[in-house]
């Protein structure tokens, strides 16, 4: 029987709130056995572009990035919400190691090529080095992995996080029972955004098209449930859509199925 392997991505209010953030490395502290955890942090890397003058685009929740963008979501992501995230894990007594795609030669991408859109320096991830993280994993270490990826010829590009967290589970899930979270403010997929009673318990790809195009599920959730169903349909055994109450409440969230 394989091992559990947990991966957490953490994005939107949850890893840009002193307070919300804390709350959830300690839910993720107690889960036991391996365990990896994905943030990102694009609010933070918007409001610094804004004071830098850069514009922040978007299409369908997917950061568009230009040279000087990605220097500053590579600061972001990779310094300040990364090392955060590593301290207040190391606070809590997990050996916790921060990393991006580059090193270890954890995720190889290549830059998106122009079609409808020009997503500029954006990465669609070719490769994971499971290896490496089988090592970490192996020695105690628990990593901790920004949404900045590389072509291998020296050039860094920003990869969405949901993506990576799937990519990892899905590349993971040959050597362990992977179970995939997503995690942000809201309890789940809310038919109203502004009512947690209105969670949707499961959510199976036909569900997924009908909510897409009622405009239910729009902006970052998109590549979220794209990335989640994609994880499921690699060999990934469960992904949940939650916040971190729910992590620690028996994973109660939305539930995404095949069927």
């Amino acid at each position: 029987m394989r091992d559990r392997l947990t991966i957490i991505k953490v994005g939107g209010n949850v890893v840009e709130e002193e307070s919300s953030l804390k709350s959830l490395l300690k839910d993720f502290s107690r889960i036991a056995g391996n365990k990896i955890l994905v943030h990102g942090g694009g609010k933070t890397a918007t409001i610094l572009s804004e004071k830098l003058g850069i514009e922040s685009k978007k299409v369908e929740g997917r950061r568009i990035t230009d040279a000087e963008t990605l220097k500053v979501v590579t600061m972001v992501y990779a310094g300040l919400v990364n090392k955060n995230i590593v301290a207040g894990l190391q606070a809590l007594g997990n050996n916790a190691i921060g990393l991006t795609g580059a090193d270890l030669d954890l995720i190889r991408a290549a830059k998106r090529p122009v079609g409808e859109v020009d997503y500029g320096y954006v990465g669609d991830i070719k490769t994971v080095n499971y290896q490496a993280l089988n090592e970490l994993l192996n020695s105690g270490a628990i990593p901790v992995v920004a949404p900045i990826t590389h072509d291998g010829h020296g050039q860094l590009l920003n990869t969405n996080a949901d993506t990576i967290a799937s990519e990892l589970a899905a590349a993971m899930s040959y050597d362990f029972e992977v179970q995939l979270i997503y995690c942000f403010e809201k309890s789940g997929v809310l038919m109203n955004e502004n009512d947690e009673s209105s969670r949707i318990n499961e959510i199976n790809p036909e569900v997924f098209g009908e909510l897409k195009a009622n405009g239910v599920v729009s902006g970052g959730m998109i590549p979220k449930l794209s990335d989640g169903f994609a994880a499921l349909n690699r060999g990934v055994g469960v992904v949940v859509i939650t916040n971190p109450s729910g992590i620690s409440e028996g994973l109660r969230g939305t539930r995404l199925v095949l069927e």
